[in-house]
């Protein structure tokens, strides 16, 4: 069994150092840029536009949808964030810094800056492609524009079959080992029992459908934000004398291309860059494909508006949550104390709030990872419908449940692995597509900015 475990590993490790490798990387950030250029920078030169087209509506008076089984597009954002919002914002951006550096964190922006249009593009194809199911609701993302804009079934087959794994894996049975982590470190509650009271609160979301997964993400999204940001903003205040330092060390470390092709600080700025992009495609999980299966479902004609959502996406979740870890982190020192992973980010805490600070991160993984749970489990839902249809949900449902009981009292180091392969492999029959369908997210922006000029 040992020998079997370790060819295994060998194997995904030899994949996973290709699907993040630096090839994949540059495939990303290539994605992003030719977006962002084909479209003349339309999430700078269009800031006005897409704010107003998100956060300014969150202020007026709300519309209810037509359909009882639509979600609205805040909703659909929200539960994007739920599924992108994990432990990774607290861990990854942890281990990001610990091997990259402080350098990290502005290759990290690079990427996200560029990710925002990447989502932007995916999200205009999953609304242009999408369709109604047997139920009445919309459905859409990368399998559907991969079969009816390219016509490629096996492709969008096999993408779906990559989103399944990497739900149950990287979307599950690794969030829910984090909560029982947490739970049994911070308040010492047998992991066997966490097993049970988790899947409970799963099946008593998810199984309400559609609906009960956007509503729940609509509440819990905004509070988690909000806690986790107020903790970490009174860590950078309190360090506040310090951030003109820790911004220059950000951006000298990232920078030294002098030095790049010469010995240790060269080395530093490689692993900064890669690291950084690295952990920036993987917060905000532009070109995964995951975030357009959810935005596919809301209640709206406009795919360009439903691409500015996904602009403010990637946008709150890397260039606010991240950022807020990364500088909780190289403000409070706790970098050069030796720390790496999780507790780096509790140390970064624990500076400002003492032994609460521990408690208070582990509150905020916990809250994270259900939200990833919750958010995950739509998209692994739909990649079986489309696959086999609605009548495999249930039993979906079910075994993602059972899945997530056994995943609190496993070791799962393997599956950790196994499951970041998956996530990459996901990726890339993405963004074969999202470059052969280019054009037609430029002809759907162009078509939608004249529109509103003749308004």
């Amino acid at each position: 069994m040992k020998t079997f475990l370790s060819i295994i590993e060998k194997v995904n490790n030899y994949i996973n150092g290709i699907v993040w490798g630096p090839i994949m990387l540059i495939f990303f950030m290539f994605i992003g840029v030719m977006f962002t250029i084909r479209l003349k920078w339309f999430q700078l030169t269009n800031l006005n536009l897409w704010f107003k087209n998100t956060v300014v509506t969150l202020f007026k008076k709300k519309q209810k949808s037509k359909d009882a089984k639509g979600i609205s597009s805040f909703q659909a954002m929200t539960t994007a964030l739920a599924g992108a919002i994990g432990t990774g914002n607290i861990v990854g951006v942890a281990t990001a810094i610990s091997l990259g550096g402080p350098g990290a964190v502005f290759w990290m922006w690079v990427a996200s800056f560029f990710g925002m249009m990447t989502i932007f593009a995916e999200n205009v194809l999953g609304v242009k492609y999408r369709e109604k199911n047997k139920n009445g609701e919309w459905v859409g993302g990368p399998m559907y524009y991969i079969e009816k804009g390219l016509n490629n079934k096996f492709m969008a087959v096999l993408f779906s079959i990559f989103c399944i794994l990497a739900t149950l894996g990287m979307g599950n049975m690794t969030q829910a080992n984090s909560i029982a982590g947490a739970l049994y470190e911070c308040f010492y509650i047998d992991k066997r029992i966490s097993g049970i009271i988790l899947s409970i609160m799963i099946a008593s979301i998810i199984f309400g459908g559609t609906n009960k997964i956007a509503s729940f993400s609509e509440k819990i999204v905004p509070f988690m934000a909000f806690f986790y940001i107020s903790g970490g903003i009174i860590v950078i205040v309190y360090n506040f004398k310090l951030l003109p330092i820790v911004t220059k060390d950000i951006f000298s470390q990232a920078l030294n291309f002098r030095s790049f092709f010469s010995g240790g600080c060269g080395y530093m700025t490689f692993k900064a860059i890669k690291y950084g992009i690295a952990r920036g495609v993987f917060s905000n999980e532009a070109g995964l494909g995951s975030s357009p299966i959810i935005y596919s479902a809301a209640e709206t004609n406009e795919s360009v508006v439903q691409g500015m959502w996904g602009i403010f996406q990637v946008f709150f979740d890397t260039i606010i949550g991240c950022s807020i870890t990364a500088f909780c982190i190289l403000l409070s020192g706790a970098i050069y104390n030796g720390y790496s992973g999780i507790a780096l980010s509790i140390a970064s805490f624990e500076d400002v709030f003492g032994v609460f600070g521990g408690i208070f991160v582990s509150i905020a993984i916990i809250m994270f990872a259900f939200a990833t749970i919750i958010g995950w489990s739509y998209y692994g839902e739909k990649s079986l419908e489309y696959l086999a249809g609605l009548r495999c949900i249930p039993i979906y449902k079910c075994v993602y449940i059972l899945i997530a009981a056994i995943a609190c009292v496993m070791d799962l180091n393997l599956v950790w692995s196994i499951s970041d392969t998956f996530n990459g492999l996901m990726a890339i029959p993405n963004l074969i597509a999202l470059l052969l369908l280019s054009n037609e997210v430029i002809s759907e922006t162009k078509q939608y900015k004249s529109n509103i000029k003749c308004k």
